[in-house]
């Protein structure tokens, strides 16, 4: 499909895919609370937003986790009342007492797939996981900018070069409030 001639007097269009467990865990490395709504702010900086997709691993359906899970599925509940759009994927038990949820999969399908159905100028990678490097080329291949948001010490090399952009948030997250 043919992407729309760019018109110079609009803003660039944004599509922005987050891995909620890697932006999460880099705030609590932080010792910060993140706060998505300036996180969505500070990415879209003036220009227009199509959509930020955020893919977060839920806790296992078992009675074990139950506690966990509504938990987690309440903050889904808030960020999609605050008009993020959300994927969600079931997690399976990878020890007593942790869970693994593997978003990559999802984020790369829907990477291409969204990319060109909504023809963003500009697509934003919230991740530092390097397993997004070939993600990156094939969007940049396709005409599409891409920058990659993430803390310096999480940022996987190859992803790194793969990118048109680094979005250091090292100074956004410390802004945040501290975890208590």
């Amino acid at each position: 499909m043919k992407r729309p001639a760019s018109d110079s007097t609009r803003n660039p269009r944004v599509l922005i895919f987050a891995d909620e467990s890697n932006v999460t865990s880099a705030a609590k490395a932080s010792n910060r609370k993140l706060d998505w709504l300036k996180l969505r702010d500070h990415l879209v900086n003036e220009r227009e937003l199509i959509e930020m997709v955020v893919y977060a691993g839920l806790p296992p359906a078992m009675p074990e986790w139950q506690a966990e899970r509504d938990k987690k599925n309440k903050f889904l509940f808030w960020l999609r009342s605050h008009g993020f759009l959300v994927v969600p994927k079931d997690g399976s038990p990878a020890d007593e007492s942790h869970y693994k949820a593997n978003v990559d999969v999802l984020m790369a399908i829907d990477g291409i797939e969204l990319s060109t159905q909504m023809h963003p100028d500009i697509v934003i990678l919230v991740t530092g996981d390097a397993d997004f490097a070939d993600l990156a080329l094939h969007l940049r291949r396709r005409g599409i900018r891409v920058e990659v948001a993430s803390v310096a010490q999480t940022l996987g090399a190859g992803l790194k070069t793969s990118a048109n952009g680094i979005i250091d948030l090292t100074k956004l997250l410390a802004s945040f409030e501290p975890l208590t």
